[in-house]
């Protein structure tokens, strides 16, 4: 057995580890270097052209920081000296790599300490595609899909980091008056054109920097960061205003129109949102097609 290293599941001989290497070496996606014990590069495979890295060209004598984001620097050289004692480390590090345009890419590196202490083996491969899955699957799972807009889960949690960061600003929640009668008359493909019709009217009258979400079937809840009592409140009449002006009608004769509740963002954001529950409930017992504001009066018009 002299010559061949044994590991968990056999031995394996130098020249299988010869062809082991020269497989990953070959790979256009995985980097491999080796380091000396101050991180300079001392071999490298030639997947840093490939990937677009911060050096495109031969990478020998190059520090491993160099292929780094600043940012990173430091959790990197943690992770360095662990392999060199002949740590673990924490094994997958996801991190930022310095393009050669300049700009930036997501990466994961692992590093391991070479036999005899005199270097560190390392493996670096992007997880652009990965990442952007994942962005892609984060927003799908924020995201109402019919109307485009977020869901109750991400306004939950907007709301939340406003509140908890101490913003200013106020909650509005409007509601679709007879929404349901819509979709008595016309079925549920009537009631999503509805929906779908007033995100849109919210995104035309509404701030850039609101932030709009469609929270429970006819109801609909949205965030005015650094908006004043009486700027949420002019805001909110608008879209009442121009939905009481569409002339929908339901079965019934009633003109579909929108309720709208409003609250400044409050010491929780439970209490923010009871808040402007109570303000809705009261804006629909007084008639509907109104904005009322919690704790106070009458704020917005009634419909004709």
């Amino acid at each position: 057995m002299q010559g061949r290293r044994k590991g968990m599941w056999g031995t394996i001989s130098p020249g299988e580890c010869s062809a082991l290497y020269r497989l990953v070496a070959a790979s256009s996606t995985d980097l491999v270097v080796k380091t000396d014990r101050r991180g300079r590069i001392v071999h490298a495979t030639p997947a840093s052209a490939n990937l677009g890295l911060a050096f495109a060209g031969d990478p020998i004598g190059r520090h491993l920081l160099e292929l780094i984001h600043e940012s990173y620097a430091d959790i990197v050289l943690a992770e360095h000296c662990l392999a060199l004692a002949g740590s673990r480390g924490s094994g997958w590090i996801e991190l930022l790599a310095v393009a050669q345009d300049g700009g930036q890419q997501w990466m994961e590196l692992k590093l391991g300490g070479v036999p005899g202490g005199d270097g560190v083996l390392g493996i670096m491969r992007s997880i652009e595609d990965r990442r952007a899955l994942e962005n892609r699957l984060f927003v799908t799972a924020m995201t109402d899909a019919l109307t485009g807009l977020t869901n109750r889960s991400a306004f939950t949690r907007m709301l939340a980091h406003l509140v908890e960061t101490g913003a200013s600003g106020h909650l509005a929640l409007f509601d679709l008056d007879h929404f349901r009668t819509i979709n008595l008359r016309h079925g549920h493909s009537g009631g999503d054109r509805v929906l779908v019709a007033f995100a849109r009217l919210l995104r035309t009258l509404l701030r850039e920097d609101d932030i709009l979400s469609r929270i429970d079937g006819g109801t609909f809840g949205v965030l005015l960061p650094e908006a004043g009592q009486w700027q949420a409140t002019a805001a909110c009449e608008r879209v009442v205003g121009a939905m009481g002006e569409m002339g929908v009608t339901t079965h019934r004769g009633h003109r579909l129109t929108a309720s709208a509740g409003v609250a400044a963002f409050a010491g929780s954001a439970d209490a923010t949102l009871r808040e402007a529950e109570l303000a809705l409930l009261s804006a629909k017992s007084r008639g509907r097609a109104r904005v009322e504001r919690a704790g106070a009066g009458l704020f917005g018009r009634t419909a004709a």
